[in-house]
């Protein structure tokens, strides 16, 4: 296969990646939802509750469709309930539609997370793959970082800021076209298929439980601060929601040169050290930006966050596998399951916030924080 035939087929594939991103819309969205119907915090924080359970319900189950009709075509059924998604809001809005739209983009977002990582191997060497996904990962984080300047724009601009979706269903349909005619070559692979009993037996070892937590916090901790960062700028610094929207892109942009930078040290530092630091840091930052009312200071402690935060999902995952690589399959799924997470911690923050401010659904965080830096310290993988 010569290199542009091998391009030809590995860059649809990698651009759905950028697709993977639109999910974290949801923290940006529920902001401008709560401000257009005037939701409480306790209301409002069922939005991402509603994306994020699905990652549990969904996971295995998409295993077991792949070995049916395929990974490409796996992927493509993402799309169309990604799209469909992204039409909703237009259609009828209401908090309710909100609800069904958000809840479809989880279930869409489920299927692409679990098919679109192995369709990668469908298009790459063995020895290029590693590289692959992380430029997957680093195209994903690029759309997550968009999302909050596109709606930002769209309110300031445009007159609305729902004119994101038509923009979101627009690439998604591109970008399911693209793929669509483009030809993979079908994996001939049967891949054991996974029960749900299979996988929950694995949370009898300690060390696979402590991790499967540790993913459940830190995608919690992760979509906490996507969520919760506008209206905590908002109520601290009193910015209007546009300018507080910004507030997530630049949690984004720190993830993702933290995603960048952890990419390189991890090649020459400890896993163990690099999470441990990782995680002093973030708490220190969340624990100053809790008590400052430093117009910039606080901006910088999000950033600070931010880049903290970006590589403790993959260091767990790889300490997960490393731990019982003969069941590595397995081991994936339980840890997709895990990302379930961004349905656990923004109930209990809407509780928090309202209330005590919001401050406390930053506390909730801090408490998620709290476990991983316990996980840094109790994990060993042998």
């Amino acid at each position: 296969m010569s290199n542009q035939n091998s391009l030809s087929k590995v860059l649809p594939v990698l651009f759905g990646f950028f697709i993977m991103g639109f999910v974290d819309v949801v923290g940006i969205s529920t902001s401008y939802v709560q401000n257009d119907f005037g939701l409480s915090d306790t209301v409002a924080n069922f939005l991402p509750m509603m994306v994020f359970l699905w990652f549990f319900v969904f996971s295995v189950p998409t295993g077991l469709l792949m070995n049916k009709i395929g990974r490409k075509n796996t992927v493509l059924l993402s799309m169309v309930i990604t799209f469909f998604a992204m039409l909703l809001p237009l259609i009828a809005y209401s908090y309710a539609m909100a609800l069904v739209a958000f809840a479809l983009l989880g279930v869409g977002n489920t299927i692409l997370q679990v098919s679109l990582n192995p369709l990668v191997s469908n298009v790459v060497t063995k020895d290029q793959l590693t590289s692959r996904l992380t430029l997957g990962q680093f195209i994903k984080a690029i759309s997550a970082f968009l999302g909050p300047i596109i709606a930002g724009f769209a309110a300031a601009t445009l007159g609305n800021w729902k004119m994101l979706f038509p923009l979101f269903a627009a690439v998604t349909l591109f970008s399911g076209i693209w793929l669509w005619v483009v030809p993979i070559a079908k994996d001939e692979r049967i891949e054991q298929t996974t029960s749900f009993k299979e996988v929950f037996d694995l949370l009898k070892d300690r060390t696979i439980l402590l991790l499967f937590l540790g993913i459940l916090f830190v995608v919690g901790v992760d979509v906490g601060m996507n969520m919760s960062t506008p209206r905590f700028l908002m109520e601290r610094l009193e910015l209007p929601l546009e300018q507080a929207g910004l507030g997530t892109s630049l949690y984004f942009a720190a993830r993702t040169a933290g995603a960048l930078t952890g990419a390189i040290l991890l090649a020459h530092l400890s896993a163990m050290r690099f999470f441990k630091v990782s995680m002093l840091s973030a708490i220190a930052a969340m624990i100053v930006m809790l008590i400052t009312h430093n117009n910039i200071l606080v901006w910088i402690l999000i950033a600070v966050i931010g880049f903290a935060i970006a590589n403790i999902f993959s260091i767990i995952f790889s300490m997960a596998l490393q731990r019982l690589p003969k069941r590595g399959n397995d081991i994936s799924g339980l840890m997709i399951m895990g990302v379930s997470g961004g349905a656990v911690l923004p109930p209990l923050m809407g509780v928090a916030s309202d209330a005590i401010g919001q401050t406390g659904g930053m506390l909730v965080i801090l408490g998620a924080m709290f476990y991983l830096l316990f996980a840094a310290y109790k994990v060993k993988v042998e």
